[in-house]
């Protein structure tokens, strides 16, 4: 199959590299087999499944050095999950791409030789619009779009759903809204509730039916170094990342699972 789902917000701290790295762990659990790529240069999804940037080939390489991604990928202590790394380096990483032929495309190119081996494909992107989100959401075949339930959700929303308007039009024809994921959210608060509300009414059916919540556990998992499923696959954020895998496993219609097992409840 093969699946490639990147995971997009110019706006930082709405959960993005959480869900990638969480999604990932959960599709792996669920016997699914599934590459993380960490085209970020804070490289926060490296670390958060244990690896250190510095010791490793990384997607820097792939785009410059034009290494093939199958020497750049590591298996992780996560079951089913491997990774491709990032590196600071990838900073300048555009700057070296501008007058490259075809630079939109490169690591479309470069995934088309590897994806058969997956069962999906997650991309990590950095909080911005440059050229290597334009790449990831060129090799893409969807994207998942974080929003947390805060006073500021949808700003800077349109601009993101106009460059995905952008690369459709121009890159990337088949590119899909994979869904809308509402993260951080806190049941207690009037606002997170209105947030919940005011997301669903303006996108209504491209809104996942799971919703993350805010949790200790998976706040303070990357710092050991583990997904949520590893780190406490009993916890509120390891249901809510093993109900979204399941989701999506259903839209794509690759389910193994039941429907008395679609989701767990909380």
């Amino acid at each position: 199959m093969g699946k490639i789902i990147a995971v997009a917000n110019q706006k930082g701290g709405v959960g993005k590299t959480t869900t990638s790295v969480n999604l990932s762990g959960s599709l792996g659990v669920l016997e699914y087999k599934t590459l993380l790529i960490d085209a970020d240069p804070q490289a926060n999804a490296t670390s958060g499944v244990g690896l250190d940037p510095k010791n490793t080939k990384n997607i820097y390489d792939c785009f410059i050095n034009e290494i093939d991604p199958s020497e750049l990928i590591i298996q992780t202590a996560n079951p089913n999950l491997d990774i491709i790394t990032s590196h600071i380096d990838l900073v300048g990483a555009e700057l070296e791409m501008i007058n490259l032929p075809n630079r939109e495309f490169m690591l479309k190119q470069a995934l088309d030789k590897i994806k058969d081996r997956y069962d999906f494909i997650i991309i990590d992107c950095s909080p911005s619009l440059g050229l290597i989100t334009v790449n990831a959401l060129t090799a893409a075949d969807s994207v998942i779009i974080p929003v947390q339930c805060q006073y500021y959700a949808l700003e800077g929303l349109g601009k993101l759903l106009n460059t995905i308007k952008i690369v459709q039009g121009k890159l990337n024809e088949n590119l899909e809204i994979e869904g809308i994921l509402l993260t951080m959210y806190d049941s207690r608060t009037r606002l997170s509730n209105q947030v919940v509300d005011e997301v669903k009414t303006h996108f209504q059916d491209l809104v996942f039916d799971t919703v993350v919540h805010q949790a200790t556990k998976l706040a303070e998992a990357p710092s050991f170094g583990e997904t949520i499923i590893m780190h406490d696959a009993s916890s509120k954020g390891a249901i809510n990342y093993l109900n979204l895998a399941r989701e999506i496993i259903q839209k794509n219609d690759v389910s193994k699972i039941s429907n008395q097992e679609k989701t767990i409840d909380l």
